[in-house]
């Protein structure tokens, strides 16, 4: 491997700082309720309306300010997220088998009853988030989704947002942001019942407040700053690969790019590129802090080793720029999602195409996905038994129980196999 150009370290770690500060302010709202939700939302945002969540005539007078346009391109986005939710809960069945004899085991899916939505809106208000929480609960079956956005400093809220809101499933609508929003779904504070899972992207507090929060209730992931992963052979186009790198870094100053190409004469294209598209960008402010900070460029010996740095990335998103697009896809493991070809790009998964855009970052691509359908049901086992199907089990686990030490365990197991042992398949007669 060959490096053309370094970046800077992009595991989103929580600092002790940040921890302390958001733990002081959860005790603080847990403490002192809504009262610390109206100070802190005063204090942060400049927002201390009487009620925080909107009325149906304040979500319609939000949705009336929307052109025409914007209510029917986010129905288009909205309508590809829900075909694809549906899709995906086809895939869950309920299950079961007979083994041993006379011993039914199974599952079934069950929707969590609440979410809590939070759709981020500092730095841009991100309205197509709504969509990527509040419809594959929904679609799950979530009964109730509860969902805060941010308001615009000191100036309410941004009508394609609560549109979007409303118009993705949202039951209630909140105008509040920050630590304060996750305390209000999490907690409840008297004005909605505590969510089972709280879900959505935010800044580094907000994702603090979802990991103290995990355990007082469920969360989607932990999300740092967002990143892009392109692998590009020389059939690609450097221009293209720049756009996309710089369509991430746009995102905030400490985001990541990496683009894994195949030689050095395209890695020194690219960045050829860069250097030419990065000033007339109207985000460069921004980009042209992330790109010499964090992206980095690497040229690979062959397929086999540009695959081996891109999943040892683990990127949030991944893009194939390449001519046999296939042969990455069938070995590739470690990504959020998947962008093959030049055809497609991050923007299409983050606003329009169906996938979702809540996705793993910071390597925890490793281990999980992200949001989906999925993520809002749990599937729980059960089990139920013959009479004859009870005695011959109970024998085997009383003794294994026995091996154990677990006296009383045993004992459950020993009275079943001495009340079922008279008859075969019945209970003993009691004497009269």
């Amino acid at each position: 491997m060959k490096i053309l150009k370094e970046g800077g370290h992009r595991l989103f770690e929580t600092d002790s700082e940040t921890a302390r500060y958001v733990a002081d302010l959860l005790g603080r709202l847990r403490r002192d309720g809504m009262d610390a939700v109206r100070q802190l939302s005063a204090q942060f945002d400049d927002w201390s309306p009487a009620g925080f969540e909107l009325t149906e005539k304040q979500i319609a007078e939000a949705i009336a300010q929307c052109p025409p346009q914007l209510v029917e391109d986010t129905a288009f986005c909205q309508g590809n997220v829900r075909r694809f939710a549906q899709a995906q809960l086809k895939m869950f069945r309920p299950l079961e088998v007979e083994s041993p004899r006379g011993v039914w085991l199974g599952h079934r899916h069950i929707p969590v009853q609440s979410v809590g939505s939070y759709v981020p809106g500092g730095r841009y208000p991100m309205f197509g988030s709504a969509q990527m929480s509040s419809i594959p609960a929904k679609v799950a079956g979530v009964k109730s989704v509860v969902a805060c956005t941010p308001p615009v400093k000191g100036g309410g809220y941004y009508p394609a947002t609560i549109n979007a809101m409303k118009e993705a499933g949202a039951d209630r609508i909140f105008v509040l942001g920050g630590v304060p929003a996750m305390a209000l779904m999490a907690f409840g504070r008297g004005e909605v019942e505590p969510v089972d899972i709280l879900c959505g992207a935010g800044n580094k507090f907000v994702a603090e407040a979802k990991r103290q929060l995990f355990g007082q209730c469920g969360i989607d992931l932990l999300a740092g700053p967002t990143e892009i992963a392109v692998i590009a052979d020389d059939s690609a186009d450097p221009a293209l690969v720049a756009c996309d790198l710089l369509g991430q870094a746009e995102h905030d100053p400490a985001s990541g790019q990496l683009c894994v190409c195949l030689s050095a004469t395209f890695g020194r294209a690219v960045l050829k590129e860069i250097t030419r598209q990065l000033p007339k960008l109207p985000t460069h402010e921004i980009a042209g802090q992330s790109w010499p900070a964090n992206g980095k460029l690497y040229v690979a010996a062959d397929r086999e080793e540009a695959i081996r740095i891109s999943d040892d990335y683990a990127p949030e998103h991944l893009e194939l720029h390449v001519r046999e697009p296939n042969y990455y896809f069938e070995r590739l493991r470690n990504y959020g999602s998947l962008f093959i070809g030049e055809e497609t790009t991050v923007a299409y998964g983050d606003k329009s195409i169906g996938t979702n855009h809540i996705l793993p970052t910071s390597r925890s691509a490793r281990y999980t996905g992200g949001v989906w359908v999925g993520k809002f049901l749990k599937t729980v086992t059960y089990q139920r038994m013959t009479p004859a199907a009870s005695r011959l089990v109970g024998a085997v686990t009383a003794r294994q129980c026995d091996v154990e030490r677990m006296a009383a365990h045993s004992v459950t197991a020993r009275v079943r196999v001495a009340r079922y042992g008279a008859k075969p398949g019945g209970r003993k007669r009691k004497k009269s």
